[in-house]
């Protein structure tokens, strides 16, 4: 690195340099934003808000399409098969940033999911127009090209779900209190096409039911397809968490107090488990004590 020039330190200070005039030159030149002669530049021209504004729009566009696919989409809702807690019209925001850290649809969410094999078969195809075209690309409407479904979970893999006459729905032998059910409608219908069933969820699929249960074509009535009605994890989406759109529709989407209970395959058997251990180990606690009395009742 070079030697510091002292003209541009006596530009700093220009106060100190007995050759400045009033206007800042010095020995009578005038002053130059020529950066090699020592004098401050000036200030640079704003650019207009008009030439800023398509680079704006890029940002705000690569930014939404980035949210899009790595962090939350909205969706539409096109049906009432999640009546009532959610309404034909809704908009919901799905989280799709969870799956990357794999984690896997729980019981008791709501998720959003691909088509898994033609369940909307004979549904009408949207027809969106250029501007719908365009919200869709950058996810603030749902695309018309994707088929994709949304369900509450029910199962998970290992699960055993089963349904008898009206109800109630069992998970691995337990019964679900389901307050979230359309008001009417049972657990389930007195129908042979799906209304009773007893299925086991194989790893790494889901079992989904909608919350209208009489107006739901779910896993209960797809069991003829190739994945048996069950929903493949990896064609899950991700899970809604908001009704975001009408404003006096917003609110959350919890996990109902009904899934809080232990529905694990197995959980009656953990249960028993830390009695049958105690009855173990009192066995040769009370055979130990009958020998040391054996051996006083000797001596």
């Amino acid at each position: 690195m070079g030697a510091a020039d002292p003209a541009a330190d006596g530009a700093v200070t220009s106060g100190n340099d007995p050759g400045a005039t009033e206007d800042g030159g010095s020995g009578g030149q005038p002053p130059t934003d020529d950066p090699g002669s020592g004098a401050a530049p000036g200030p640079k021209k704003q650019r207009s808000f008009w030439k800023e504004l398509p680079i704006l729009i890029g940002i705000a566009l690569v930014l939404a399409l980035l949210i899009k696919t790595f962090l939350v989409q909205a969706f539409s809702i096109p049906s009432d098969s999640m009546q009532n807690t959610l309404q034909q019209g809704d908009r919901v925001l799905v989280d799709k940033l969870t799956p990357w850290f794999g984690s896997e649809p729980e019981r008791g969410e709501v998720v959003v999911f691909h088509d898994p094999d033609n369940w909307l078969a004979g549904e009408p195809t949207p027809d969106p127009n250029a501007l719908q075209t365009v919200l869709s690309w950058i996810g603030l409407m749902p695309s018309a090209e994707e088929k994709d479904l949304i369900k509450r979970v029910i199962g998970v893999g290992g699960d055993t779900i089963e349904c008898k006459k009206t109800g109630p729905l069992l998970v691995n032998g337990k019964a679900l209190n389901e307050p979230y059910v359309y008001p009417g409608n049972t657990p389930c219908t007195v129908d042979d096409q799906g209304g009773q069933f007893k299925v086991t969820v194989p790893e790494g699929k889901i079992w989904v039911m909608g919350d209208h249960r009489q107006n739901s074509r779910d896993s209960r009535y797809n069991q003829s397809d190739k994945n048996h009605g069950m929903v493949p994890v990896d064609e899950v989406v991700g899970r809604a968490i908001v009704i975001a759109w009408p404003i006096n529709r917003w609110d959350t989407l919890p996990v109902p107090d009904t899934f809080d209970q232990n529905l694990s395959a197995g959980s009656a058997a953990l249960t028993v488990a830390p009695q049958g251990l105690a009855l173990a180990g009192a066995v040769p606690l009370v055979l130990w004590r009958r020998r040391r009395m054996q051996v006083a009742e000797t001596r």
